[in-house]
């Protein structure tokens, strides 16, 4: 069960689950770094970093004493999994998902989040919304193995809808 022993967590779910929000209300409530993703990925105006640019930035996280890292980014994913010693998936429906994403976009238009990179204002596209939708059926399966092979040597919480996220947030806490 997630406690104090937790000092490495691994938040990933699909766009629209809730990564960055529920990463930054944990980090708040247990006291610990936020990494996210995106803005290890992106430089201004959507320009992606080099994939070994990328991967350096990550290694160099992931040896860092404590962390949150939220994200998605399968090329990484293996690496991330196995630092962390909690994994929280946020598997929730692709209609709710979706939902947010064209939510977060009508809010945020044309200005940058916080949890994105300098000069990158939000934006939609439909090869984004595609990933979004086929999330379940592409990307998923593999979070899933990746997640099945670790779970002898993780904690891993699969967290399947916005109430369960909730109850954790609510109930779980770290021992000082």
């Amino acid at each position: 069960m997630p406690g104090s022993k937790h000092k490495k967590i691994l938040i990933i779910g699909s766009s629209g689950a809730g990564k960055s929000t529920f990463s930054k209300q944990l980090a708040k409530k247990w006291d610990l770094p936020l990494v996210h993703l995106d803005s290890l990925y992106w430089n201004e105006g959507w320009v992606p970093v080099s994939k070994d640019e990328f991967i350096e930035k990550v290694k160099k996280k992931l040896e860092e004493d404590q962390w949150i890292i939220d994200g998605n980014f399968n090329s990484t994913l293996e690496w991330r999994v196995k630092y962390a010693d909690l994994i929280i998936f946020l598997d929730f429906r692709r209609t709710l998902c979706t939902y947010r994403v064209l939510k977060r976009v009508w809010k945020h238009h044309g200005k940058t989040r916080d949890d994105m990179a300098s000069g990158c204002n939000e934006k939609l596209d439909w090869d984004f919304l595609k990933f979004v939708w086929g999330f379940p059926s592409k990307v998923r399966p593999t979070i899933l193995k990746v997640l099945s092979e670790a779970g002898k040597s993780r904690d891993i919480c699969i967290l399947r809808n916005p109430k369960e996220l909730k109850t954790f947030l609510n109930t779980v806490s770290p021992v000082k």
